[in-house]
């Protein structure tokens, strides 16, 4: 080849293109779209595997946040008595435990998705975001399985199926598109520094205990500076839980629900959804190289 020559002009006229290259945004939409079924074989297949190895197999889906009801229960409701003032409490606990074990799963999973992946990465070529988002589908999923439990529970302690129950779903939407869109933040992060993954567990409980998973957050916001009160309140995991209680709560129902909050929830959902996805995809072409 003589010296000089321009190779990307040259690759342009016979028609080659860079390995790997970032698609345009409307491009890798579209990608993503017509991989949906492997999106959710996927997550299905994950699901299915996780406790594959347990005698109790499935059961362990609903066993793991009732447990950690369990001893919330104890530690935070009994000896610190953070159920003092809260009607229906263990209905308040267990929904809490259940929406927050989905958050804390959803990102858990996703801080790994590319690190945690990298001989899938690099062997095919697919759309990197299709596994975060596969990702965060096995969680729900797994939500969804555990809601038949927690509608148990619920019966058991007098909360009986209600109209109000029809806005855990759009609650749950909401919910899973903003997390979507932090799944996809911290596999492009976690891809970057592998070490996140170990920080992230830190930062998650740290999390939940601001969350209101075991206590109120209106009974102590009266107690708290104003902005540190309203930080509370904005909190998306409080606000995601808040969503749930409200819908499955009597002494939380719908018509106690303060206005403000629908809004929030989907202001929460657009903008890490949205800026999560735009994030992940200009990194498109980083992921499994290094």
């Amino acid at each position: 080849m003589p010296p000089g020559t321009d190779l990307a002009a040259l690759a342009a006229r016979h028609g080659l293109k860079v390995s790997g290259a970032r698609p345009s945004l409307p491009a890798y939409v579209r990608q993503l779209w017509s991989r949906r079924h492997f999106i959710t074989a996927f997550a299905t297949a994950r699901l299915t595997a996780q406790y594959s190895q347990a005698k109790l197999g499935q059961i362990w889906q609903i066993m793991t946040p009732l447990l950690n009801a369990t001893v919330y229960y104890f530690i935070f409701g009994v000896l610190l008595n953070t159920k003092h003032g809260v009607p229906d409490y263990i209905p308040f606990l267990v929904t809490g435990v259940f929406i927050w074990t989905f958050t804390s799963s959803a990102i858990t999973a996703g801080t790994r998705a590319i690190s945690g992946n990298l001989g899938l990465v690099r062997a095919l070529h697919f759309p990197r975001a299709s596994l975060p988002l596969a990702f965060a589908l096995q969680q729900l999923q797994q939500l969804l399985f555990s809601m038949v439990a927690l509608a148990a529970i619920l019966v058991c302690f007098g909360q009986y199926p209600t109209l109000s129950w029809l806005l855990a779903a759009p609650a749950l939407v909401l919910q899973s598109v903003f997390l979507g869109g932090v799944s996809m933040i911290m596999a492009r992060l976690g891809a970057k520094t592998p070490d996140i993954a170990q920080l992230t567990p830190f930062l998650l409980r740290t999390w939940m205990y601001v969350s209101g998973v075991m206590y109120s957050i209106d009974k102590v916001s009266g107690k708290l500076p104003h902005t540190v009160a309203l930080l509370l309140q904005w909190n998306p995991a409080a606000i995601y839980i808040d969503l749930m209680r409200f819908a499955l709560i009597d002494s939380f129902g719908a018509d106690k629900l303060p206005s403000h909050v629908w809004a929030i929830a989907l202001g929460w959902a657009v903008v890490v959804g949205v800026g999560g996805f735009v994030y992940f995809w200009k990194a498109e072409e980083e992921y499994g190289r290094g």
